[in-house]
């Protein structure tokens, strides 16, 4: 089956990046063990980096790293996307695992203080990314809804509820080929409205 995926939809880099996390978690929220293994693939490095930075004992941050995914696994239903960004969230899972971690260490074996643990950074965004999100977001919503309610129903239900075509059609009632030009046709307009 074939799904949509938010390549198709020519947004900013980190704006595209912050989606397409946003919709693995929810896949993963559902079960899908093939968004899990993408949701790791894409942000392994990243979160590794922070259990390093709390931890310096490499075989520790490994060890933390593997419970963060477990965590992720069992709370992906539980991320919400009003409150932070998905990297955000998934950081701070880390983040807290790590911290955890090291308090549990007896004090002889601490590698380094716990005050080295506030200065781990905040890979959430910044005030300025947060900005530059929200003006994206603004203009992504002001040019969906330049298009007709059709596609951009379409679009939405398969972006934000991760519908393949198949499901599109079954859903609305309408030929697979049918949507899946109206959904085509629909990005081409949202790709002209962005760029301008």
């Amino acid at each position: 089956m074939s799904q949509l995926s938010l390549s198709e939809l020519s947004l900013p880099a980190s704006m595209e990046e912050t989606e397409h996390i946003a919709a693995l978690l929810a896949d993963v929220a559902s079960g899908s063990r093939s968004a899990f293994e993408t949701l790791y693939r894409a942000t392994s490095s990243k979160l590794f980096g922070i259990c390093l930075r709390v931890l310096p004992d490499r075989a520790e941050a490994e060890d933390v790293l593997q419970e963060v995914y477990a965590s992720v696994w069992r709370k992906a239903g539980q991320y919400d996307a009003d409150r932070a960004s998905a990297q955000a969230w998934l950081a701070m899972i880390a983040r807290n695992k790590a911290i955890d971690r090291l308090r549990a260490t007896p004090h002889a074996q601490r590698h380094a203080p716990i005050e080295d643990a506030a200065e781990a950074p905040d890979h959430g965004p910044t005030p300025q990314q947060h900005a530059e999100t929200a003006t994206d977001r603004a203009r992504l919503d002001a040019c969906m809804d330049k298009l007709d309610q059709r596609r951009r129903e379409l679009i939405r239900t398969a972006f934000f509820d991760g519908a393949t075509y198949e499901e599109l059609a079954e859903r609305s009632g309408s030929p697979l080929g049918s949507v899946k030009s109206w959904i085509r046709r629909g990005l081409m307009q949202l790709r002209v409205c962005l760029e301008r």
